[in-house]
């Protein structure tokens, strides 16, 4: 799954700049600033560019590591960007583009494929046109990482390169038929996909998407009979065509595979059982072949434009590469990324931990050579930025995105009333199809800031009620709780998010994270760092920390209260008013 940051700001966005060094760094385009372009390009107010001066002596090594620079593309659900990071993970230089999204019928989600494609490239030229204007050389560039949107489905002629439909992305819905009589072969089967995969069959994987549009359209079919099909997510797609269309690099890298059914996560290779369950020949079928996200010579090279012949040496699907861009190294460690929704992925070591408590198991980030792949629990809030554009848009609560936590600030507390945003039900871990959003403890005292403190502390206990799972699952002890996403920029929502978990929320003055852990894998891979060790002062400068500021027994009667409104927000909907959804 994969998802856009909602901006919410309660600081100015200058703030993001605020912590970049003052020797070997340089402007940085403010991406709070933006104003969006009728052809999609993101605006960007920006200084004149200067050779930042480079520092006297280099001896030490943050001034060696400022004078390299790694490349970071984040493939995102509705923009593309592209940063130039220097070698101590603070961005120089950016843009960003918006595509255009096609929802041709209703719960369909497509993009054009060539689009993601020309963004891309776009987003290349501009970035490194801005780089080079401050006096840098494209050659201080040492390699280019990848980061994308998860699941998202293309399907391409392996001989003439040609896209055969459009993608379909993660949170199109039309395959809901199709799963529910999945599940009852599997069921028949005798199988437990889950156990294989980390995934339970649902209409996010890539699996099912690729099975409807072999059973709906002619041309993938036909591709398909004549053994012509290349199957592939997002990062696959892209370094296919980044590299001219060089079938030795059709490759895709664990984290992305790990999201399509179609690998086994204790081998983490393609298995034929799951392959056979979906119907699919390999002799037929062309998968991308599965490499590590962090790897010198796997990924081939810019085969032209901007950065033609730089090395491609990074791959990280998108949660993955936030939870490398928070440093989550080690076991226990988590991070939260507040967009539209929220998606918490947590480290649970060097084997994976199949969850029992509704969460889901996956590749957290797989670095190469001797390492082994490291695995991640994750969990998803389906309402997070969302609701807050709910409450502006539907409810008008408010003017602007981050206006709501203002407006709750105008009270105490949420003078008891609690909001369950289940507007499509609620996901992790409680997976309750038939709820719907709920405001319970309204009483004639009610304002409006007490329902906009309750819209922000409804994601706060979902996060809660995650890592409670996770917790269960996996046996690790959270001790803290790594945010970004733009939610995070609210001081009142992560207070209270620290509140109610009862541990430190760690929050980054730069939170550009998930393309900043695309530029680790890439860097890693190019030695510019050889052990996670060295990340230690990564994106660490000014950080915020959030205290639990009460008492452990308040916030477990908070918890409480949100439990049970959550099981009495079940049962709105009977199967007859579904429309056959469950």
């Amino acid at each position: 799954m994969s998802d856009e940051s909602q901006p919410l700001p309660t600081a100015p966005a200058t703030d993001v700049t605020s912590v970049m060094k003052d020797a070997g760094s340089s402007t940085l385009h403010v991406e709070e600033q933006a104003e969006q372009q009728p052809n999609g390009e993101v605006h960007q107010p920006q200084a004149k560019p200067t050779r930042p001066g480079m520092p006297r002596f280099t001896s030490s090594k943050e001034h060696v590591l400022q004078q390299f620079f790694i490349g970071s593309i984040d493939q995102g659900t509705t923009s593309t960007r592209f940063i130039i990071f220097d070698g101590t993970g603070q961005p120089v230089a950016s843009h960003q583009h918006e595509f255009k999204q096609h929802y041709p019928v209703s719960g369909w989600h497509e993009h054009d494929p060539q689009e993601l494609i020309d963004s891309v490239k776009t987003c290349v030229a501009k970035a490194t046109a801005t780089f080079k204007d401050m006096g840098h050389k494209v050659e201080d560039i040492r390699a280019v990482g990848i980061t994308n949107q998860r699941e998202t489905t293309l399907v391409w002629d392996v001989e003439t390169g040609e896209a055969l439909h459009n993608a379909i992305a993660w949170p199109d819905t039309r395959t809901k038929g199709m799963v529910r009589d999945l599940k009852e072969k599997e069921k028949e089967m005798g199988l437990d996909l889950t156990h294989m995969t980390g995934l339970p069959l649902s209409t996010y994987p890539s699996s099912v998407k690729l099975m409807w549009l072999l059973q709906h359209v002619d041309k993938v079919k036909e591709a398909y009979d004549a053994g012509r099909l290349a199957f592939g997510t997002v990062d696959a797609w892209l370094l296919y065509n980044l590299n001219g269309k060089n079938r030795d690099y059709f490759v895709t890298d664990s984290t992305n595979a790990s999201r399509t059914m179609f690998m086994n996560l204790h081998t983490v290779k393609y298995d034929d059982k799951l392959l056979d369950f979906f119907g699919l020949d390999r002799t037929k079928l062309h998968l991308p072949r599965i490499v590590p996200s962090s790897d010198a010579e796997a990924y081939g090279k810019m085969a032209d434009g901007a950065l033609q012949g730089m090395k491609i040496a990074g791959c990280l699907g998108d949660q993955s590469a936030a939870l490398v861009g928070q440093q989550g190294f080690t076991p226990g460690s988590a991070k939260n990324t507040y967009g539209t929704g929220c998606f918490l992925l947590y480290n649970v070591g060097e084997k994976p931990v199949v969850s029992t408590h509704g969460l889901l198991a996956t590749i957290a980030y797989d670095f190469g050579r001797d390492r082994k792949p490291v695995y991640a629990l994750e969990g998803s809030v389906a309402v997070a930025g969302s609701g807050v554009k709910f409450m502006m848009n539907n409810m008008g609560f408010i003017t602007h995105s981050h206006k709501i936590s203002e407006l709750a600030a105008t009270v105490d507390d949420n003078g008891g009333c609690v909001f369950v945003t289940a507007f499509s039900g609620l996901f992790a871990p409680y997976w309750i199809d038939d709820a719907k959003g709920t405001i319970f403890g309204i009483t004639q005292h009610t304002q409006r800031g007490h329902i906009a403190r309750a819209t922000l502390e409804a994601v706060c206990f979902q996060t809660k009620a995650i890592l409670d799972a996770m917790e269960k699952d996996s046996g690790h002890a959270l001790s803290g709780l790594a945010v970004d996403g733009g939610m995070s920029n609210s001081n009142l929502c992560m207070q209270t998010q620290a509140n109610i978990i009862g541990i430190p929320v760690d929050r980054p003055a730069m939170r550009e994270t998930t393309a900043l852990g695309a530029a680790i894998a890439a860097g890693f891979a190019v030695d510019i760092w050889k052990e996670f060790d060295e990340l230690k002062a990564i994106n660490q400068k000014d950080r915020s920390i959030f205290e639990p500021d009460i008492s452990r027994e308040e916030s477990a009667k908070m918890f409480k209260k949100w439990e049970r409104a959550v099981q009495m927000c079940k049962g709105w909907l009977d199967p007859e008013e579904s429309s056959g959804d469950f």
